[in-house]
C-alpha cells in the first residue's frame, strides 16, 4: 500500500522582482526550513519581472517550487494574492525574495500560533545583513506621529515620533502583540486573511502590509511578533536601481491609505495631505539624486 504523503503545514509565497541570485538564497532557506514535522513547506514564486531564463536557471536546483509567470508586474499585494492562491496549507508566508529564515524560524511562528487561535499574523525578529536589529514591529500611527516621522525620521532618526513609530524603545527579546509587522516576511493564519479580504490590491507597492495587518485586526484577529522566529533581510535590493520611482511609489501608497481609512471630519484633510506628501516625495526624489 503507498503511504499518504504528509501535507505540509505551511506554505510560502516569494514575490520576485529583479532580485537575482537572492531569490535562490530565500528559496534555499524556506525548504529547509521544515518545522517539527519534517516536511517542507509548499513554495509558490510570482515572478513580477523579467528574468525569464535566468529565474529559471536559478530555480533549477528546486523542482519541488512553483513558478508563476504572469507576465507583468502585477504590484507586491495583487501578486502576492495570486501566489496564495496556489497553495493550500493553513498557514501561509509572504517573502521578500531578498530575505532568508534563519533555521528555526518556523517551529517559532508555528507554534506561536498553535498557541493561540485568536493569532491571525505572526511577524518575526527581522535582522540586517550586519546582524543589526530591524525595528520590524511598529505601531499604526496617528495624524501627529506620522507627520512628525515624516519630517524628521531621515535627519534625526531617534526623534519621538519615530521612536513611537518604530517600537524602538521596546526590547527586541520580548514578544508582543502590534499593530503590524513588516512586510518583508510575515505569516498569517489562512482563514483569517480570507476573512479580511487578502491583500489590498490598490496598493501597488508599499503600504500594503500596513493595510493588510490593519483590515485583520478590523475583522477581530491578532498580530503578533515573535522573537524566537529570525528571518535576515537585505532591505531595499529589488528598488535599488529605480530609487526615485520607488519614492513616488512609497508616498503614492501613503496617500492612497490615508483615503482609504479616514473617516468623517478626517477627510477633509485629505488635499491638505496630498499636498504634504507631494511635496516631501519632490524633496526627498531631489535629495537622492544629489546623493
Amino acid at each position: 500500500m503507498t503511504p499518504v504523503a504528509t501535507a505540509p503545514a505551511w506554505a510560502a509565497v516569494v514575490v520576485h522582482y529583479r532580485s537575482g541570485p537572492l531569490v535562490a538564497d530565500c528559496v534555499a532557506s524556506l525548504l529547509a526550513d521544515t518545522g517539527t514535522d519534517g516536511v517542507a513547506p509548499e513554495v509558490v514564486v510570482v515572478d513580477n519581472g523579467s528574468d525569464g531564463d535566468t529565474l529559471a536557471a536559478l530555480l533549477a536546483p528546486f523542482p519541488s517550487v512553483t513558478v508563476l509567470r504572469p507576465g507583468a508586474n502585477l504590484g507586491y499585494a495583487r501578486a502576492a494574492n495570486l501566489g496564495i492562491a496556489a497553495t493550500r496549507a493553513p498557514i501561509v508566508a509572504v517573502v521578500n525574495p531578498d530575505a532568508r529564515l534563519v533555521p528555526g524560524c518556523a517551529v517559532a511562528v508555528l507554534a506561536a500560533f498553535a498557541n493561540d487561535p485568536t493569532v491571525a499574523v505572526v511577524g518575526p525578529r527581522i535582522c540586517n545583513p550586519d546582524g543589526s536589529v530591524y525595528p520590524s514591529a511598529r505601531t499604526a500611527p496617528g495624524t501627529g506621529v506620522a507627520v512628525g516621522h515624516a519630517l524628521l525620521g531621515g535627519v534625526a532618526p531617534h526623534n519621538r515620533f519615530t521612536t513611537a513609530y518604530r517600537q524602538l524603545e521596546a526590547d527586541p527579546d520580548a514578544g508582543r502583540d502590534v499593530d503590524w509587522v513588516s512586510g518583508a516576511a510575515l505569516w498569517f493564519r489562512r482563514d483569517a486573511l480570507d476573512g479580511a479580504g487578502g491583500w489590498d490590491e490598490r496598493f501597488f507597492m508599499f503600504m500594503e502590509d500596513i493595510d493588510v495587518c490593519r483590515e485583520i485586526r478590523a475583522h477581530g484577529g491578532r498580530v503578533r511578533y515573535e522573537p524566537r522566529a529570525g528571518v535576515v533581510h537585505a532591505v531595499g535590493t529589488s528598488r535599488a536601481a529605480q530609487p526615485s520611482r520607488s519614492i513616488a511609489l512609497h508616498h503614492r501608497a501613503a496617500y492612497r491609505y490615508l483615503d482609504k481609512w479616514w473617516r468623517g471630519p478626517q477627510r477633509l484633510a485629505l488635499p491638505a495631505a496630498g499636498a504634504f506628501l507631494g511635496a516631501r516625495a519632490g524633496w526627498s526624489i531631489g535629495a537622492a539624486r544629489l546623493r
